[in-house]
């Protein structure tokens, strides 16, 4: 929960949730799986405050409800530290989501350093301390009483909770950020450090369910069975959290591998109006691929050799190009020079699987088949796919 992440584009509207406005200009969204935790609080913990005191009546349930709306404010606090603190940096915040699992803050992109992924890391689980603190000083000054002091006391500790279980050493967690940045100071590469602190939480979870379920299990007790259920989704959400880390760090760690010049392979352009001829002319022998263009240079479509092969030599001369080529998704060309990130975000919102690559002046130098590139980025043959 509160892990600060890091993105390009957004999904706002309906996909976000309710929206609650703005605060310091964030977009704040509460999703509709809070209502799930909220639905889990109250039905958890109203039976256990009537318990404790009798004429609350039906109303302990209401408090158990108030308890959750505590729960969202300390998760919207915790958050808010991060994009608050993530501004003193210049780093665009794109929207606070409130959901299942607590909340999250969305940035844009971003320059970080490992110092400052760990202040703004870190922010959030101080502020909970900070909330923590200030609950137990009206605690001990006796400003509430009754159903206020039971809910001050709730909201302390929840908040000494939620910042306790925020700084350990591996993520999803903030605390993961003091491993990752420890790593990419050593190192010099924030991908290794993502890895680290990934396998840290991992770690974490590993010790979470043998703290709370395994040895209670093997001592001979019977652990809650609500308990055990939240520290099985808690561990499940983290292991997520972590493995999804780890994979981003290691296709990031890859980029560099992704270029439009080195994982094309060889081609020539043709004009649209030229004949079956002219195309065994430059590829006698099916290669290199020859890519067909419109008057305007621009690429539309890639030859057939089977095709090719299949047209009788009779009918060289007079069969048109058109006729035994594939046409190109539109506007599928890049430039050679195009690579990394850049060259990923590109064809991701191209349709097709293939693409030509032009140089400087528009001229087709090679093809760029969608294989190449995702076997580039994670060591893996492709399937067949229209999209990256």
């Amino acid at each position: 929960m509160g892990t600060p992440r890091k993105g390009v584009h957004s999904t706002r509207g309906r996909n976000d949730g309710i929206p609650l406005g703005r605060i310091a200009g964030i977009p704040v969204y509460l999703a509709y799986s809070w209502f799930i935790i909220a639905a889990f609080t109250v039905i958890a913990y109203g039976p256990a405050l009537l318990v404790r005191n009798h004429s609350l009546g039906i109303g302990a349930y209401f408090v158990a409800f108030a308890y959750a709306l505590l729960l969202a404010l300390s998760v919207l606090v915790h958050e808010l530290a991060h994009a608050l603190s993530a501004k003193a940096f210049k780093w665009p915040t794109e929207k606070i989501v409130l959901n299942l699992w607590g909340g999250h803050t969305q940035f844009e992109t971003f320059i970080a350093s490992p110092g400052r992924s760990v202040v703004v890391a870190l922010a959030g689980p101080a502020a909970n301390f900070l909330l923590a603190g200030a609950a137990w000083l009206m605690l001990g000054a006796g400003v509430f009483t009754g159903v206020g002091d039971t809910l001050t006391n709730i909201f302390m500790w929840a908040n000494l909770l939620i910042g306790i279980f925020n700084v350990l050493p591996g993520l999803p967690l903030d605390g993961g950020r003091l491993v990752e940045s420890a790593v990419w100071k050593a190192t010099g590469s924030q991908e290794k450090g993502t890895v680290a602190a990934g396998w840290a939480g991992r770690v974490i979870v590993v010790v979470l369910v043998v703290w709370f379920i395994a040895l209670p299990l093997l001592s001979g007790n019977t652990p809650d069975l609500s308990y055990m259920l939240i520290t099985i989704l808690v561990c499940s959400f983290l292991w997520m959290g972590a493995s999804g880390a780890i994979k981003n760090a290691t296709l990031r760690g890859r980029l560099h591998l992704v270029s439009a010049a080195a994982l094309a392979e060889p081609a020539v352009g043709i004009p649209n109006s030229a004949t079956v001829a002219d195309v065994l002319r430059v590829a006698p022998y099916g290669t290199p691929a020859v890519v067909i263009c419109g008057p305007d240079g621009r690429p539309q479509g890639l030859v057939d050799p089977a095709a090719t092969a299949a047209v009788p030599a009779s009918e060289i001369s007079t069969t048109l190009v058109t006729a035994v080529s594939t046409p190109l998704a539109e506007g599928a060309y890049v430039p050679r020079t195009s690579s990394g990130q850049e060259l990923i975000q590109y064809l991701a919102q191209l349709n097709g699987g293939e693409y030509a690559v032009v140089d400087d002046v528009g001229i087709v130098t090679g093809l760029l088949r969608q294989q190449a590139v995702v076997t580039a980025i994670t060591g893996k043959v492709a399937r067949r796919s229209g999209r990256l």
